[in-house]
């Protein structure tokens, strides 16, 4: 069992790292559920489309250099070193894991982030 499709880990990230959040929500099913750290759930593409652009807007940039990428059925599990561009200019990179689910057409239904973005705000 295993969809067909799935997005490309390494351009998922790219997309992400270029902060397009059209692009990024083009890529998750209607219904889905994105969390972020112990978060409420983000649930539908027009709250994760906010989301994302409110978490974008605290940011001035980031950078995901994928470590290990493992593929188990549906679902993607990532090992991430990000590094985040902070508005006051200083940078800082955090260990990562992202684990995402796809749905019969390839769209993301289940995407889970699990990072202390502490680092990033202090």
């Amino acid at each position: 069992m295993g969809v067909t499709t799935r997005p490309d880990t390494r351009n998922l990230f790219a997309v992400t790292d270029s902060m397009d959040v059209a692009t990024l929500a083009s890529l998750v099913a209607e219904d889905a559920q994105v969390v972020f750290g112990n978060n409420q759930p983000l649930v539908g593409v027009d709250e994760i489309r906010t989301g994302l652009t409110a978490f974008f807007e605290t940011i001035a940039g980031l950078h995901h250099e994928v470590v290990n990428t493992w593929n188990v059925g549906d679902d993607t599990i990532n090992e991430l070193k990000v590094t985040y561009d902070r508005k006051d200019g200083q940078q800082v990179t955090i260990p990562c894991v992202s684990i995402f689910h796809t749905d019969a057409t390839g769209k993301i239904d289940a995407y889970r982030v699990y990072f202390d973005v502490a680092p990033i705000y202090s």
